[in-house]
């Protein structure tokens, strides 16, 4: 039985290094609650989008346990969607705007099984939340950023998933793309979703988060955006590229 109640995500004892020892995750736990937007923020080459692909089963990790819907990720996979960030996707793959929509509905077929019209009407109706369907038949190589962003978000939506990993959604779209997504994503939580982002936007992240992940290899903190989004806790995750928030007691503005 899925479980799609309190904890969503729970990790516990995390370690993940790379081939050359490296150690990027270590002894990371927390648990995570369904329903919410959460960001998941640390400094670059913090493991935040290392993290992601462990929960998914995309990387190995030398010791810990991942729990997704109460269950490992074999399990649970269909109930899942992931969105990478835009560096990993291959552009040039001849492919069209409705087909990688499209490609959101067969994590939900058995393995003979085609799409049929309902599945392209929900994948033409992702575009159309997104105001990209008019670009249905364009290839994906062919958009500017941020509409290859909405394209990608598009596929995820038509997966229908309960829990949505997404790795730095935001990066390199315009304010307008941004505020259709973050619209659309509160809109899901609504809708009782639950969306983990990876984020780099301080300035963003009270209003966009639910719930906060602060990492730098380690776990820093884990809770209510209100209650861990503080001065303090933000120098101890960036060490000293952030002293300016000294100055502004328990608040963090920009």
């Amino acid at each position: 039985m899925i479980q799609t109640d309190k904890q969503i995500v729970q990790i516990k004892d995390l370690s993940v290094s790379y081939a050359n020892s490296k150690v990027v995750l270590e002894k990371v736990g927390f648990d995570l609650p369904s329903h919410k937007i959460i960001g998941i923020i640390g400094p670059n080459g913090a493991g935040k989008s290392t993290l992601l692909k462990a929960a998914m089963g995309l990387i190995p990790y030398q010791q810990g346990e991942i729990k997704l819907l109460g269950s490992s990720i074999h399990k649970v996979r269909r109930q899942i969607s992931y969105v990478p960030q835009k560096e990993s996707v291959d552009w040039d793959f001849p492919a069209s705007v409705f087909d990688i929509a499209l490609l959101g509905r067969y994590s939900r077929l058995s393995f003979f099984e085609r799409p049929n019209k309902k599945d392209k009407a929900i994948a033409m109706q992702c575009l159309e939340e997104l105001g990209i369907a008019h670009l249905a038949k364009r290839q994906i190589g062919e958009l500017s950023g941020g509409q290859q962003q909405r394209v990608f978000l598009a596929r995820a939506l038509a997966q229908d998933a309960v829990l949505y990993f997404m790795d730095e959604p935001f990066t390199g779209i315009d304010i307008t793309t941004e505020k259709i997504v973050i619209a659309l994503l509160k809109n899901m939580v609504a809708a009782g979703k639950t969306i983990v982002v990876v984020h780099h936007d301080l300035g963003s992240v009270d209003s966009y988060f639910d719930w906060l992940v602060l990492l730098n290899h380690k776990l820093i903190a884990a809770g209510d955006t209100k209650k861990v989004f503080t001065a303090g806790l933000l120098e101890t995750t960036y060490h000293s590229r952030f002293t300016c928030f000294k100055a502004s007691s328990n608040k963090c503005r920009l």
